[in-house]
């Protein structure tokens, strides 16, 4: 009597393996293209807010421009400043 083994064959398996292949192909390129958008827009997030936070301290010590060291402490964390001064216009 003939045993009827249940399983896939090397070939269906190639197949398998070849189409999950051409779909990386596919979409990863545009998964690294989104991220960098998402990346560039929250850069340009922060350094609106930064902008925000140096028209703030104008405004409370009548018009003087702050320095690194009074904006850091209290108005944005040294990472959102760091992003500024990186990506201002």
């Amino acid at each position: 009597m003939k045993r009827i083994q249940k399983g896939f064959t090397l070939l269906e398996m190639l197949v398998v393996l070849f189409v999950i292949s051409l779909l990386l192909l596919l979409f990863v390129p545009k998964i690294m293209e989104q991220r960098k958008m998402a990346e560039e827009k929250n850069n340009a997030a922060v350094v609106k807010v930064v902008e925000t936070q140096i028209q703030l301290y104008e405004m409370e010590h009548d018009g003087q421009s702050p320095s690194e060291g009074d904006l850091v402490p209290n108005y944005v964390d040294a990472k959102q400043y760091k992003i500024y001064q990186e990506n201002k216009k």
